[in-house]
């Protein structure tokens, strides 16, 4: 694609909202499987019940997700009910803006439908990527291309790096205290309100200042988000709940973050030269300087980011903690997540 082909900037946001079909019905917790049968009777109506195979993924931590296919057509949706309250971590509307966006620019799969509590989206067959493989040589040069061409696109809105504003809007509804014992304990032994405040400051101060190109970026390129195509040629993104404007580093730094996977094993962490060689098929693809000089201030620009990244989680995962009714330890993970931002933190300012 050229640049003005990645480009909706002309479009109006609520126009591209207003085109997708909204069914008031809500998809139940309780009742997944139910209430998506009786959902796609509504967007396919031409489907029959019988017709149907329903796989609950159970490898997300935001949402509840239904694989759906037609044993008839062998077509195949996702059915996504939001998780609960996370109208209070993701701003709903401008996941529509950016999946009807990149749908129309064939960077993500048709939208087909929203409801109430969720969406109804295309289904990108192909293989997920795993924590250990993502740096590999296969997986990396096209994560690195996929990348660069994602960062072109320009939505209707505002091009403002959102990072900031967010961390802080997630702070305001982190809770004085937390229901569950275990957890507020943790909280209580790990974390303050003055100490996430003065840490959110300094990382303002220490990166504005590195002046990131402001890209359109994914924010959530963990392995489970990364699919590639049975040719091996190609991979694409899925899940754009995070998607916003940001800095190119938070975007980069974050998806070397999650090399680490769920287990938090940061010894997966990409070595200096693999960060090089990545960082130089990524600005040779845009086409931008990728000379020893620009590739050394890449480097030192995406570490430094590397501690906006966890701080972003660990922030995330606090509020979570406190609204979420997924089986996953939030609380932990802030812990784990804050561990390495400080451990970073000592040996990037020391």
């Amino acid at each position: 694609m050229t640049n003005c082909e990645l480009s909706l900037e002309h479009l109006d946001a609520a126009v591209l909202v207003s085109a997708i079909p909204h069914h008031s019905f809500e998809v139940r917790h309780g009742l997944l499987f139910d209430d998506s049968r009786a959902l796609l009777a509504r967007v396919f109506p031409e489907w029959s019940s019988d017709e149907l195979q329903l796989t609950q993924c159970k490898d997300g931590i935001t949402n509840k997700l239904i694989q759906c296919t037609n044993k008839r057509t062998k077509a195949t949706v996702l059915i996504r009910a939001y998780g609960k309250r996370t109208e209070v971590i993701i701003d709903r509307n401008q996941e529509l803006i950016n999946m009807a966006g990149l749908a129309r620019l064939g960077k993500c799969p048709e939208l087909h439908a929203r409801f109430d509590n969720g969406l109804v989206y295309g289904f990108i067959p192909g293989s997920v990527a795993k924590p250990e493989e993502m740096g590999n040589e296969l997986w990396a040069p096209l994560i690195a291309r996929q990348l660069a061409d994602w960062g072109k696109v320009k939505l209707p809105g505002g091009y403002s790096p959102q990072l900031f504003p967010i961390l802080r809007r997630w702070m305001s509804d982190i809770p004085a205290s937390y229901e569950d014992q275990r957890a507020n304990n943790i909280f209580r032994d790990n974390f303050s309100t003055e100490m996430l405040h003065s840490e959110v400051a300094l990382l303002e101060a220490t990166l504005v200042g590195l002046r990131s190109p402001v890209v359109f970026a994914h924010n959530d390129l963990l392995s489970g988000n990364i699919i590639m195509d049975d040719s091996k040629s190609a991979v694409s993104f899925i899940d754009y709940e995070y998607a916003m404007y940001n800095y190119r580093g938070f975007d980069i730094a974050n998806h070397f973050n999650e090399y680490a996977g769920f287990e938090c094993d940061y010894s997966r962490y990409p070595t200096k030269p693999a960060q090089l060689q990545w960082f130089k098929i990524y600005l040779d693809h845009l086409g931008h300087d990728s000379s020893p000089g620009a590739l050394e201030d890449m480097y030192r620009e995406v570490n430094l980011f590397q501690l906006a990244s966890h701080f972003y989680w660990g922030i995330w995962a606090l509020v979570q903690a406190s609204i979420s009714d997924i089986d996953f330890d939030y609380m932990d993970y802030a812990r784990l997540r804050f561990d390495q931002y400080f451990k970073v933190k000592s040996q990037l300012l020391g």
